[in-house]
């Protein structure tokens, strides 16, 4: 049996949702594939039908942060993706994900992560000015044999968050524990709206464990006006979100330049007409 899962996290009837549950269909390892929601309907459940995927419903409103404790927990195995429903991974991406959770260590693998590319429209980008500051940013959990360092895991996330979080496997059986350990009852926390994974990253950075950075592209992240990330920023709540985590790794004064700058960088979100 497949020690993997995708959970795919659906909400309402999304146009890309079918093109993600092919490419979770064509992957080369043998993983289970499941579906939650929130916001039940007979177009998800049709799909799920067609596609033979479990299909899950939370009951409760809808919030990211519930949404995506409830898909690590319907997972039955250790390695978990929780796939974002506007995105597409590549055939190899369980498989060599898997393989280098796996890869023999004293230290446990906590999280693991690609590289990815960019998609807007029909066109997908591997390059870009975004793009290459998060590969230079994710340089010191390149060597496999110190990516266990707090202060190298720490690095990733101090200018900015390098994690692309659709491209991220989470070792279920190893963050449960941390989690029964120090009282902190979900991995993900409501008081963030966009940023609530980078929370979560900056949580785990704290705990022994390592962060595994794949640097292969294995899967595409879709940009598009109707995301959540770009919401966020027409709201103007990015900045204050951003401002708020910085804040854990730098005195506040540093904290507010940082932010400015990296503001910037939420042009690269913009859907070109």
């Amino acid at each position: 049996m497949a020690n993997h899962t995708f959970v795919i996290c659906a909400y309402k009837e999304s146009p890309y949702l079918e093109a993600c549950i092919k490419s979770l269909k064509a992957q080369k390892s043998v993983s289970t594939i499941k579906m939650a929601t929130s916001t039940p309907s007979q177009y998800l459940e049709r799909l799920c039908k067609q596609y033979n995927i479990d299909y899950c419903v939370r009951d409760g409103k809808s919030n990211i942060a519930d949404d995506w404790n409830y898909a690590l927990s319907i997972a039955d195995t250790d390695y978990v993706t929780i796939a974002h429903q506007d995105d597409v991974y590549y055939k190899e991406y369980g498989r060599k994900i898997v393989e280098r959770m796996e890869n023999d260590s004293d230290i446990p693998c906590l999280i693991a992560f690609s590289d990815y590319s960019e998609l807007r429209g029909d066109k997908e980008s591997k390059g870009g000015l975004n793009l290459y500051i998060k590969r230079f940013l994710l340089v010191p959990i390149r060597n496999s044999s110190k990516n266990d360092k707090s202060w190298r895991k720490r690095f990733v996330l101090r200018f900015g968050n390098a994690i692309s979080c659709p491209s991220v496997t989470y070792n279920k059986k190893e963050i449960d524990k941390l989690l029964a350990s120090c009282g902190r009852t979900e991995l993900f926390r409501k008081h963030f709206r966009s940023n609530l994974d980078w929370e979560a990253w900056e949580w785990l950075s704290k705990n022994e464990g390592r962060f595994v950075f794949v640097p292969s592209i294995l899967m595409s992240h879709r940009i598009h006006e109707e995301s959540e990330t770009s919401a966020t920023i027409r709201d103007n709540e990015r900045g204050s979100e951003d401002y708020e985590m910085f804040c854990k790794f730098w005195p506040k004064w540093i904290s507010r330049l940082i932010t400015r700058a990296y503001s910037t960088s939420e042009n690269s979100n913009e859907v070109e007409a």
